[in-house]
């Protein structure tokens, strides 16, 4: 295992149309994953445009890896439905913050410190900002659920980093 690099904080906010996979809705939950670290959040019963609000915490180590995440619709009486799935390089968020640190960037107020745009290392759906906010470095996302026919899940993103 490589060195630590900070606590993760992952905010699965909500999604926004989601596919159905019962009679007439889906009963949705997110897993998020990064390495062998497994975090998932509550269901929520009949709803297509589910609100989380859930944050999840991980221990990101070097080398950095990517945050997977798939979402389900629960089933009682058999396999939960897979509802599609997405990944994001954390890369951008790490270098950010290692540049914030080597910046010095002030711990009250916001900085924007780089954006990101849509490619192969991550399903955003568009463009985001990371920034430093109050000393945590902040990224908001939308990411395009992949091997379905629609859906997308907002994250905000925290990583508070070991100073060195």
């Amino acid at each position: 295992m490589g060195d630590p690099l900070g606590l993760l904080k992952v905010t699965v906010v909500q999604g926004k149309r989601l596919v159905i996979r019962d009679f007439k809705s889906s009963d949705p939950y997110v897993v998020v994953k990064l390495g062998n670290q497994l975090a998932k959040t509550k269901v929520i019963n009949s709803c297509l445009n589910p609100v989380w609000n859930e944050e999840l915490s991980f221990f990101p180590t070097e080398p950095i890896g990517v945050l997977n995440l798939e979402v389900f619709d629960k089933d009682f009486l058999k396999t939960d439905d897979k509802m599609g799935h997405a990944h994001l390089s954390l890369q951008p968020i790490v270098s950010a913050a290692r540049l914030g640190q080597i910046l010095r960037v002030s711990s009250s107020g916001e900085t924007t410190l780089r954006k990101v745009v849509p490619d192969s290392d991550n399903c955003l759906v568009r463009e985001s900002t990371i920034t430093c906010v109050d000393g945590e470095v902040v990224q908001s996302v939308w990411l395009r659920l992949c091997d379905v026919e629609s859906g997308e899940i907002e994250l905000k993103i925290k990583l508070n980093p070991v100073t060195p």
